[in-house]
């Protein structure tokens, strides 16, 4: 069987229980689905019919997903297992769309083993099916999928307390775009699905005809395994879950020894916005990587007695182990006063190594925390142009002896710094100064990391070594061509480019067109370039995860610029548009908002119905205060807080997929009017690169308080006006699946859907 499918939403499974009800309504989960009696009295007794007080799905026990590529060829293998928790003998529908643009080869399904044939609709078909659903049960779920082809089984039965295992086999042509593979598999079934997911996992194994370069995830946390230089296995798997985005997955080969690759999302109304990506080959070997100059610099003070010491002094003796064939490195232990070993770098021979091993063992806790004496003296050591030079600087303290002002240490530390050292700093517990190490971190274009009392210092610092035990291309720097202008580019200074790890950049752009990016930085004290032929569209709309990851790491910026700089009325009002805008909900971004839309409400700047979080606001003032009090302790500079702080914001500015955008989700929770339990996050969903929000009965679109709209046009729900726009403008089935209750903007008309 073969198919050509050019336009249609990837495969997801619906799974239909269907109850005879009174009014002939049949319900399944999160949707409404219209059964058609059999024409012939069928060939088995037909159980009483029982009117349950209200409809539920079948429990879905696990779904598992495990895919191949080979090629350009994707062979996705799906396998479910639903439970009837009933007592009573139902019927069922088993449905699912074509994936988007796919090219068909193969298709099987199973049913508890036995092979069974799938009912095809094409997409005229099954758009008359969704359609009649939506008339007759006032549920526009499956709007989303109005002009998909459709594949139907019918289950029968489905006997009480029992198991049903569905699977199915397809096979597709990838979408390839300048070098780039995408596999998109559904995985959105929340608004499918009462219960949560028991379990849910998707394996990919890649097998390339070139080699692997960048393999990327935007929409979940994924576990990737290189597997050699042309084949990685990519993992995704959680419990208790229940889904709301589709798994998409890209990947790109090359021969070139660093790998670039590149997705935009244009809407052509205005400046649009780029993912870049740069990868190293696989197989680098020794003589690929640069040769590095590397200082460990340990507080050894009183505070840093037990555990603490003994798993920092275990990590700095895994670093040295690690050292590579050409590495210099230096150990420096501080407390009253800073100790270096060697007084200089020196080569990672053995001989070398074994002293250092030694003089880390031998170390005890004792005295102050002489912060300005350890980072004069590991700055002091001369390096060489070609090498990259860093410093792994742990510590539990605040500065006590020497110099204790943070502006006037942070001066001296950026005099000292003329080799521009990238300073990599470890805060140990919670009576530390954040400010003090962020700001270290940030002049020094590096990474904070903070360890709680609770996790392990050595693998935190081992496993970062790993990532940057073998440095592929340092001084890196970008070039778009002269028809391609790009700014407020995330991150702002390039980080070095390691073996075994990427870089992710997000930014926006102004033009168009086909050019070349060159990628350039230095390799053994040489220059290199690597070049990447892309095409910045004109219009572009496919790739909208981009504009909320690129908010994500503006936002994150702009909070530590206030946090560590203070606080101006500019940047709290761009980060509450931007937060607003694109759904970044964190407790310190919901404040903000609250804030904003209750007073431009009241000064009428805004009409009250287009507000997004302000009406939540007002039915959660004591979660109101809550978040205003995570927004002040943006101030602290010590305590758990303020550890908490630093840590959600580094990681916004390091957003390269949708769950990091949450920041501090768990903890936006309150209750609404009725007294229920809700969470701020799971009332925001993003439609064609922006936010819309529950508010009230309503989903609001973010724009309507930033657009004048010309006219306004109002339909009832289910009404043949509604069916008229979802046909003559079928890009407003996105919003209109939300609910019979939307508000949004759309080439300069406000739409309301009202039921």
């Amino acid at each position: 069987m073969k198919l050509n499918i050019p336009r249609s939403l990837s495969l997801i499974v619906l799974i239909f229980l269907l109850f005879i009800l009174p009014s002939s309504q049949v319900f399944a989960d999160g949707f409404i689905v219209i059964p058609h009696p059999p024409p012939h009295p069928p060939p088995y007794p037909r159980p009483p019919i029982i009117r349950p007080s209200a409809p539920f799905p079948l429990d879905v026990l696990y779904h598992h997903v495990q895919v191949t590529i080979k090629g350009q060829t994707a062979t996705t293998n799906i396998d479910q297992v639903f439970y009837n928790p009933t007592s009573r003998q139902l019927e069922g529908y088993y449905m699912f769309p074509i994936p988007v643009g796919a090219v068909l080869q193969e298709f099987t399904m199973s049913i508890n083993g036995r092979q069974v044939s799938a009912e095809l609709l094409d997409a005229k078909k099954a758009r008359s099916l969704y359609e009649e659903i939506v008339r007759k049960l006032k549920d526009p779920a499956l709007l989303e999928y109005s002009y998909q082809g459709l594949f139907k089984v019918r289950i029968f039965p489905i006997e009480p307390h029992s198991k049903k295992r569905v699977t199915l086999s397809y096979k597709e042509m990838l979408t390839l775009d300048y070098g780039t593979y995408t596999y998109l598999y559904p995985l959105n079934t929340e608004k499918f699905s009462a219960k949560q997911l028991k379990e849910v996992s998707v394996n990919v194994e890649i097998i390339a005809p070139d080699e692997l370069k960048n393999i990327y995830c935007p929409t979940h946390e994924v576990d990737v395994v290189r597997k050699g230089a042309r084949q990685a296995r990519v993992s995704y798997e959680e419990q208790n879950v229940k889904p709301d985005r589709d798994f998409k997955l890209y990947f790109n080969t090359s021969s070139s020894p660093v790998g670039l690759s590149l997705l935009t999302y244009q809407t052509g109304r205005e400046d649009g916005y780029f993912c870049l990506s740069a990868t190293p080959a696989y197989d680098q070997g020794e003589t690929d990587v640069n040769e590095k100059d590397i200082t460990f610099v340990l507080d050894v003070s009183g505070s840093m007695a037990g555990d603490k010491l003994k798993q920092a002094k275990k990590a700095v003796i895994y670093c040295i182990e690690n050292l590579n064939v050409g590495d210099r490195f230096e150990v420096i232990r501080f407390s009253t006063e800073a100790y270096a070993l060697f007084r200089e770098l020196v080569s990672a021979s053995e001989a070398n190594r074994d002293q250092a091993r030694e003089f880390v063992n031998t170390l005890r806790p004792v005295g102050g925390t002489a912060i300005e004496d350890a980072l004069q003296l590991a700055l002091s050591s001369p390096v060489q142009r070609e090498r990259p030079h860093m410093i792994i600087f742990i510590t539990d303290g605040k500065p006590t002896i020497g110099e204790t002002n943070e502006d006037r240490l942070l001066a001296k530390i950026e005099k000292a710094n003329i080799s521009r050292t990238r300073i990599f700093t470890f805060g140990i517990g919670h009576e530390i100064n954040t400010h003090l190490l962020d700001k270290i971190t940030e002049l020094s274009k590096a990474t904070r990391t903070y360890i709680a009392p609770t996790e392990d210092i050595e693998i935190k610092i081992s496993n970062f070594y790993d990532k940057v035990q073998s440095p592929v291309l340092t001084d890196i720097a970008l070039n778009f061509g002269r028809q391609i202008n790009v700014y407020q580019t995330y991150p702002q200074q390039l980080p070095d480019l390691f073996r075994g790890s990427n870089i992710t950049i997000f930014g926006r752009y102004k033009g168009q067109g086909e050019t070349k990016i060159v990628l350039s930085g230095m390799a053994r004290g040489k220059g290199k370039e690597f070049l990447l032929a892309a095409n910045f569209e004109q219009k572009d709309t496919q790739h909208d995860f981009i504009p909320p990851l690129w908010a994500a790491r503006r936002i994150g910026h702009l909070l530590d610029l206030i946090r560590l700089h203070g606080q101006n009325k500019e940047l709290v009002d761009e980060i509450t548009v931007l937060a607003r805008t694109f759904g970044i909900v964190t407790p310190y971004t919901s404040y903000l908002i609250m804030e904003d839309e209750a007073v431009r409400t009241v000064s009428r700047d805004i009409r009250e119905e287009f507000q997004t979080l302000g009406r939540i606001g007002n039915v959660a003032r004591e979660s109101k205060k809550r978040y205003k009090a995570e927004f002040d302790a943006m101030k602290l500079k010590s305590g758990d807080q303020s550890v908490q702080v630093s840590k959600e914001f580094q990681a916004l500015n390091e957003a390269s997929n949708v769950p990091q955008t949450a920041q501090g989700g768990v903890r936006l929770d309150y209750k609404d009017g009725e007294g229920k339990m809700q969470n701020l996050t799971q009332q925001v969903k993003n439609v064609m690169g922006r936010a819309m929000y529950q508010s009230g009965k309503f989903w609001v679109d973010s724009q309507l308080q930033s657009t004048k709209p010309r006219s306004t046009v109002r339909i009832k729900f289910a009404a043949p006006e509604f069916f008229e726009l979802l046909r003559n403008k079928p890009e407003t089935a996105q919003f209109l699946a939300l609910g019979q209750n939307v508000r949004f903007y759309l080439n300069d008309t406000y739409y309301e859907i009202y039921e």
